[in-house]
């Protein structure tokens, strides 16, 4: 008989504040969803908690940063559905697992300027160049929200689902205990290939050169 999944501390912490939580029965398993308000970023966000997590040590753990266009709208441009849906999947088929639902569209720089990256984009410059062309380094996410997050959850250290070394490094640098990387690599296709291979070149994110990426 699986333990129940004990509420998390409702402590507030600088960058995060639990508001609420319920059951979430989805397609992908039996949930507990929470709701958090990030006063300082101005946002709600939420995470959604497979098993028992608090006091736990090797948690794996999905940082999702939202995407309008994959996540809502099926863009074949990105893979981010497609991480999330994976993501979603593994935690509800292991004993325990978090998905991280983070508010920073298009990397940071929010929906109308993402936007405006794709139209740079249908012009030939690739996903680094074009937000360099309006003004912003590559990737703007910050990881004090998530940090947070995983403090109020109770969890001791996570196993971080992610191709990205940068979530690594933004979570150890707000004191998270990352104790294993489980590789979250999604197949491409004819519209996204292009970008991930740019994510692999020119962002560090950690993707094979087969598996149907081209060669670098």
């Amino acid at each position: 008989m699986s333990k129940p999944n004990p509420r998390p501390t409702l402590a507030t912490a600088r960058h995060a504040t639990l508001r609420a939580e319920a059951r979430m029965p989805s397609r992908y398993g039996d949930f507990r969803v929470y709701a958090f308000e990030c006063p300082l970023e101005g946002v709600e966000t939420g995470a959604v908690v497979h098993g028992d997590v608090r006091g736990e040590e090797n948690v794996p753990v999905r940082l999702h940063s939202e995407c309008f266009t994959g996540d809502i709208m099926g863009s074949l441009r990105c893979d981010c559905r497609d991480q999330l849906e994976a993501g979603l999947r593994h935690i509800g088929s292991v004993e325990r697992g978090v998905v991280i639902y983070l508010r920073q569209e298009g990397r940071g720089i929010g929906l109308v300027n993402k936007i405006r990256a794709y139209a740079l984009q249908d012009q030939g410059m690739d996903t680094v160049e074009a937000n360099h062309a309006l003004g912003f380094d590559d990737d703007l996410r910050t990881y004090e929200v998530a940090a947070d997050i995983i403090r109020l959850l109770g969890i001791k250290s996570v196993a971080l689902m992610s191709n990205n070394p940068k979530k690594r490094q933004g979570l150890l640098d707000n004191g998270i205990t990352v104790v294993d990387r489980i590789p979250h690599i999604m197949a491409p296709n004819e519209h996204n290939r292009a970008y991930l291979e740019t994510k692999r070149v020119r962002s560090g994110h950690l993707l094979p050169i087969d598996g149907g990426l081209a060669e670098g």
